[in-house]
């Protein structure tokens, strides 16, 4: 999970997987989706390969990479009790909200 999130933190990474999350790319397309030149694309492919974020299969000339969504579910899975945490303290929130806006519609 380390590698990943270490992935992950790469604003050009995050693109790339977002844009994977839809289907399968060649090096090529995803390095259109980028403002930095070939070189960078795949050196942020090869981090996100050694991360398995990533697969990559050989057509012919291209290589073409998909997403691998298991190392961001162990990730999902690790935040869900963060999640937990804030969704406990946003109700608690909202029922103070909530009881201010009563107390004052009562006192006027």
């Amino acid at each position: 999970m380390e590698a990943a999130l270490k992935a992950i933190a790469d604003p050009s990474r995050r693109i790339m997987l977002e844009r994977l999350s839809r289907g399968p790319l060649t090096a090529g397309e995803l390095a259109e989706l980028l403002p930095i030149a070939r070189p960078g694309v795949s050196r942020h492919l090869r981090v996100l390969r050694e991360a398995g974020l990533v697969d990559v299969r050989t057509d012919a000339q291209r290589r073409v990479y998909s997403l691998r969504p298991e190392p961001l579910a162990e990730i999902d899975e690790w935040l869900g009790s963060y999640r937990t945490l804030w969704q406990q303290r946003l109700d608690a929130l909202h029922t103070e909200i909530a009881r201010g806006k009563r107390q004052r519609r009562s006192s006027r």
